[in-house]
């Protein structure tokens, strides 16, 4: 794994010297849930102190990693590293499930993550994304192909956000997409159908032929089942008001 990144590290080490002190790639490549083509490398880059001039000097090497097709990676300093896990529970419970240092400490190790906003983040997580993926299946309708890339992109972050939810209801999650949507299914009374079917299409050696109209019943199906986390979710907030 630290061969693979080696050539990225050398620069971001030769870009920021001594004020790098840790490089963690987290998400479905930690957790071995990587796709080829279909999956993203997410790494956290922590450096001692990020000024304008530390994130210009990352332009050259950051530009390249993603040429590469990679997402920008997240800086954060080891500070916010320490301070930020009451803000984003939800990211620091994924990164502290599914990580690999890659150089440096593991600078997630100790690191509390207290839930006071966890089910803030959360409801306002899966209803702005809710919210986008209806936006943006007005242009992806028109064919099968553009619903197929939908669904399969907004999988990953639906899966993360279900993940999120479990651990709200008290139930530790599993790492892998197959397997926290198994759980999900099983906990809020969902229909694993969809869920299978777009596993599958991430897929690149699996061939589904879904026709227009079979992809948008199966986006129909896939809201649904979305729909019905979200109701879970404010149904327990209002038992506890």
């Amino acid at each position: 794994m630290r061969e693979h990144f080696q050539p990225f590290i050398d620069d971001l080490k030769a870009t920021h010297g001594k004020n790098l002190v840790s490089v963690v790639l987290y998400g479905s490549a930690a957790a071995g849930d990587f796709i080829l083509q279909k999956s993203d490398y997410n790494i956290l880059i922590v450096l001692e102190r990020i000024t304008p001039a530390d994130l210009r000097e990352a332009n050259a090497c950051v530009r390249e990693w993603h040429k590469l097709g990679h997402p920008v990676p997240v800086y954060f300093t080891v500070e916010e590293i320490r301070g930020g896990a009451d803000v984003f529970p939800i990211e620091f419970h994924q990164m502290q499930k599914a990580h690999k240092v890659l150089y440096g400490p593991d600078v997630l190790e100790g690191v509390e993550v207290h839930d006071d906003f966890l089910r803030h983040q959360i409801e306002y997580e899966l209803r702005s994304k809710l919210l986008l993926i209806r936006r943006q299946y007005i242009p992806a309708s028109e064919s099968a192909d553009g619903l197929k890339r939908l669904m399969g992109e907004s999988l990953t972050s639906f899966s993360a956000l279900f993940a999120a939810s479990l651990l709200l209801f008290g139930i530790e999650p599993p790492v892998t997409k197959p397997e926290i949507l198994a759980l999900a299914e099983k906990h809020f009374g969902l229909d694993a159908e969809p869920f299978d079917r777009i596993l599958k299409l991430r897929k690149t050696d699996y061939a589904d032929n879904l026709d227009e109209a079979e992809a948008n019943r199966l986006f129909g199906d896939y809201l649904e089942q979305i729909e019905k986390v979200i109701k879970a979710i404010d149904n327990a907030k209002m038992t506890e008001q």
